[in-house]
């Protein structure tokens, strides 16, 4: 990222506590002034009986597919805690972030779209496309899109579910943020998911809702500008993945305004 391109810009992180303030620390190299608000957090539960069973099938499966970083680093360990990860199950990863946590966990090869980070990216693949007669592992939190299953089911595949965590709305006091909004020293916000940008207008109240229209929302992705709470801000953009996406989407925010 180049030198302080983003002086001044004001921008709350609604990201989970760690890799918010991960992302605020690179943001504040260029300048910025971030403020971290998490409007998700990420709880471990207690295992399950389907937990067990999907990853009692691991040595059967053909594929395992992590949709999160959060699902990496909740699941994996449960499944090495079963032993040795099976030499010939193949590891997939939705998003470049997911991938990135995979490969420091030591998977060399991590079969992962390069444009798009999305489910349905993951799911053009040519090894997606030939799932007929595979078990496939999911390793994922509670709930969540059903996108993945569905299409995969339709292939041909079986599908089980290895739910690791929970996301859940923390109680993030707004009150600063609140003041930091009224001295003018916030300009955007970013949401990363549609859940996401709920909590945090959830969390923002009646008393925040006026101030969502005077900034910028920034989200990485479609689905989530056309989120129904995109509308209460005064724009939205949709930025390219990780720290660098957003600090260029956020570098143009001078010349919108």
């Amino acid at each position: 990222m180049s030198a302080r391109r983003l002086e001044g810009i004001g921008v709350v992180i609604t990201r989970p506590r760690e890799p918010a303030e991960t992302l605020a620390a690179a943001l504040a190299r260029e300048g910025a002034r971030p403020i971290v608000f998490p409007a998700l957090a990420i709880e471990d539960i207690e295992p399950t009986a389907e937990l067990e069973a999907a990853l009692a099938g691991l040595d059967t499966a053909a594929l395992a597919i992590f949709v999160s970083a959060h699902a990496v680093q909740k699941g994996l360990p449960a499944a090495r805690a079963r032993g040795r990860w099976p030499e010939r199950l193949a590891v997939a990863a939705v998003g470049e972030a997911t991938a990135e946590a995979l490969r420091n966990s030591g998977f060399a090869a991590v079969i992962s779209p390069r444009e798009r980070h999305d489910s349905e990216a993951l799911l053009a693949l040519p090894r997606l496309q030939a799932v007929r007669g595979d078990s496939i592992i999911v390793f994922r939190g509670e709930g969540g899109r059903e996108k993945l299953k569905e299409v995969l089911e339709a292939r041909g595949a079986r599908v089980a579910y290895a739910q690791c965590y929970r996301r859940v709305r923390p109680r993030t006091d707004p009150r600063a943020l609140f003041e930091a909004w009224d001295r003018g020293e916030v300009h955007a916000v970013s949401a990363l998911s549609g859940e996401t940008l709920e909590n945090f207008v959830a969390l923002m109240g009646e008393a925040g809702a006026r101030r969502l229209a005077d900034v910028t929302l920034v989200v990485p992705h479609e689905a989530v500008a056309d989120h129904r709470d995109a509308g209460l801000f005064a724009r939205v953009l949709v930025c390219a993945h990780g720290a660098e996406g957003l600090a260029n989407t956020l570098s143009q925010l001078r010349v919108l305004t």
